[in-house]
């Protein structure tokens, strides 16, 4: 640990000790973090797919706050995480993509995360699975661990898709009982972990690695989703013709790769890939089923914050798309629920961001303010009521200075070279109209630009 992060942790224990004692007078809350990796909207209460069943995490929702406009602020797995685990933006930090680690940005020498601000604060830090990206930094925690993930096992002896050398992004049923599989192990884990007592308030993170490809998961997972019957995204075949070169230019990275639109209709593969990706969705509900269960069934039920979020989301063919970094509605928009004690139930429609979950959090649970400055907003008022006003649209980056606002009724892009798009989600829900041409929304452009960060930092050092 370098001296200067060793200052910063000492620094806010110290703030923690002498300026908010009088926090451990009242009983903190505990803090079930539950990280799901690439969910898009395809959950029962968000609608985004007419033949999914998620029972669990709508149960969660219907005991919390379902964030129907949450955004995330990267949509590709680092650059997401290490801005929500530090409460700082991709665009101040310079970490725009996978291989860039946390510690070696210098915007972020001496940032102190999230969980590492709740071990500051006299909390019980522990979790499993993927919650940052890459090799987890084990000081912040009094226990975490990562394990090898026996599913990706399949891929590497025999794909199951028909697309050639597909490898990591293979899907399909695998003959693997669910109790190898890494996520079921971490959900396990954690039911378990909820039923000891820890003497102090925990933060406890869970990391479900599904529905990341590769999209495997047992056969009766995929019995409810017949092939023949599976409901395709809505796409429209010229979605593409409106599209500025920069827009154009995003959606051909995966043609690179084993992965793309050619490919799936080459060898009709659609509907096997969506009734994958369904199923996998299906199986991380189960995952979460199994942590909500025991928690019900332990003391901390009624003192505990559950809050569950995807880092991103991801295309089945919208914009002739797979996977994510894109910066439309399928790319950024994700599940996000908080439920707990004294907050609020039901829905909430303005838009908000994983930033956002930083200051929240450590406002619920009365955290020392960290060195680095937070750049997201507290949702408790939305938390006491979800109708309040709120005037932050959700940005989202991905590469320096592309950025999208998105409010509660617009999308805005606008890309490094200047092209842009807008969308109406008032009448064009899928973003197949880009306004940004027409001179009668120029106001509305402008309106939306002024929230664009006024820092586009260079890219920080990379592995």
């Amino acid at each position: 640990m370098s001296w200067m992060r060793w200052l910063a942790l000492v620094a806010l224990g110290l703030e923690v000790a002498l300026g908010q004692a009088w926090a451990t007078e009242a009983k903190r809350p505990n803090v079930l973090f539950i990280a799901i990796d690439d969910l898009n909207d395809w959950v029962s209460c968000l609608g985004g797919h007419p033949q999914v069943s998620t029972p669990n995490i709508d149960r969660l929702a219907k005991r919390g706050l379902l964030f129907t406009n949450a955004h995330c602020q990267a949509p590709i797995c680092n650059p997401s995480r290490v801005s929500l685990l530090t409460g700082v933006r991709p665009s101040t930090s310079g970490v725009y993509d996978l291989n860039q680690p946390l510690r070696g940005a210098p915007a972020l020498k001496g940032a102190v995360t999230l969980p590492a601000n709740f071990k500051a604060g006299g909390y019980h830090v522990l979790g499993r699975g993927k919650i940052y990206h890459g090799k987890p930094y084990v000081d912040e925690w009094h226990d975490f661990e990562v394990r090898p993930d026996a599913r990706n096992k399949q891929f590497r002896v025999k794909p199951i898709s028909r697309l050639p050398k597909i490898r990591v992004r293979d899907f399909g049923s695998i003959d693997l009982p669910e109790e190898q599989f890494g996520d079921v192990i971490n959900a396990q884990w954690a039911a378990e972990s909820l039923q000891r007592d820890f003497g102090k308030p925990f933060f406890m993170a869970v990391g479900i690695r599904l529905p990341h490809v590769p999209l495997y998961a047992p056969q009766k997972y995929f019995d409810r989703h017949p092939v023949k019957g599976v409901t395709l995204p809505r796409i429209r075949p010229d979605d593409l013709a409106d599209l500025p070169p920069a827009g154009i230019e995003i959606t051909r990275y995966m043609d690179k790769t084993p992965l793309n639109h050619e490919a799936i209709l080459k060898t009709k593969s659609w509907h096997e890939a969506v009734a994958a990706y369904l199923a996998c969705t299906e199986f991380v509900d189960r995952c979460v089923g199994l942590m909500l269960d025991s928690l019900d069934k332990s003391a901390h039920a009624n003192n505990t914050i559950v809050v569950l979020w995807s880092d991103h989301g991801w295309h089945l063919g919208e914009k002739q798309l797979w996977a994510k970094r894109s910066l439309w509605e399928e790319s950024t928009r994700v599940p996000l629920i908080l439920a707990g004690p004294g907050l609020a139930k039901g829905q909430c429609s303005r838009s908000v961001q994983l930033l956002d979950l930083y200051p929240t959090l450590a406002e619920l649970c009365h955290l020392a303010k960290p060195p680095q400055p937070l750049e997201g907003h507290s949702l408790l008022p939305l938390l006491r009521q979800p109708s309040a006003a709120w005037a932050h649209p959700a940005i989202t980056t991905f590469h320096r200075n592309d950025h999208t606002v998105r409010s509660e009724r617009w999308r805005y892009i606008r890309y490094a070279n200047g092209d842009e798009e807008l969308y109406d989600h008032a009448s064009d829900a899928d973003e197949w109209h880009n306004l940004a041409k027409r001179l009668e929304y120029r106001p509305v452009i402008a309106d939306l630009k002024s929230h664009l960060p006024k820092v586009n930092a260079p890219n920080a050092p990379s592995r």
